[in-house]
C-alpha cells in the first residue's frame, strides 16, 4: 500500500480555484443584493470564508457567512447552523465543503436547508471525488480527481500553506 503524499493542488493553485468559484457564484447570483455562504465546518466553513473575502473583492454582493455544524458519523437530525433560519429564508444560497466523496456532509446539509425557503441553492466544493452514495452534485467545484475508495484525500487551509494531499 502505498503511503506517499502527493500534492494535488499547491498554494497558488487552490487561490486560483477559490478566486474562479466565486466568479462563477458572482455570475449565478448577478441579480442578487445578499447572499449566504454556509460552510461545513471545519474545511468547508474555511473554504466558505475565503469565498466571501474573494466575492467582496469582485462584487457589491452583501455576502453573510453561516458555519454548518454536524457529528458526519451520524448526521441525521445533528445539523445545526450559526445563524437563524430568519437569515437565510428568501435568499440565495450556496453550501460548502472542501471535498465531496460520498455526499453524505451535503446531503445532510442540504436536507437541513430545504426547511426554508430560499431564492436559489447551489453547492460548491474545492474536491469532488466522485464516490456520491447520494444523488447530490457540486454545482461549483474547483477540481475533480479520480481516486480510489481507499485513497483519502486532504485540504490543509493555511494562511500561506494551502495545499490539497493524497
Amino acid at each position: 500500500m502505498q503511503t506517499d503524499t502527493n500534492i494535488i493542488l499547491t498554494h497558488e493553485q487552490i487561490q486560483h480555484k477559490i478566486k474562479r468559484i466565486a466568479y462563477q457564484i458572482y455570475e449565478t447570483n448577478v441579480d442578487e443584493k445578499e447572499i449566504v455562504i454556509a460552510g461545513i465546518a471545519e474545511n468547508g466553513y474555511v473554504l466558505a470564508q475565503r469565498l466571501k473575502n474573494t466575492l467582496e473583492k469582485i462584487s457589491d454582493i452583501k455576502v453573510t457567512l453561516c458555519e454548518v455544524t454536524m457529528n458526519k458519523k451520524s448526521p441525521q437530525d445533528t445539523v445545526k447552523t450559526s445563524i437563524q433560519a430568519s437569515a437565510y429564508k428568501n435568499k440565495s444560497l450556496v453550501l460548502t465543503d472542501d471535498v465531496l466523496n460520498s455526499g453524505t456532509a451535503l446531503i445532510y446539509g442540504v436536507n437541513h436547508f430545504l426547511n426554508v425557503p430560499l431564492t436559489r441553492f447551489k453547492t460548491a466544493v474545492l474536491v469532488n471525488r466522485n464516490h456520491k452514495k447520494y444523488p447530490i452534485k457540486a454545482d461549483f467545484k474547483g477540481i475533480s480527481l479520480s481516486t480510489s475508495l481507499h485513497e483519502h484525500v486532504e485540504v490543509k487551509f493555511g494562511d500561506k500553506d494551502l495545499a490539497v494531499l493524497k
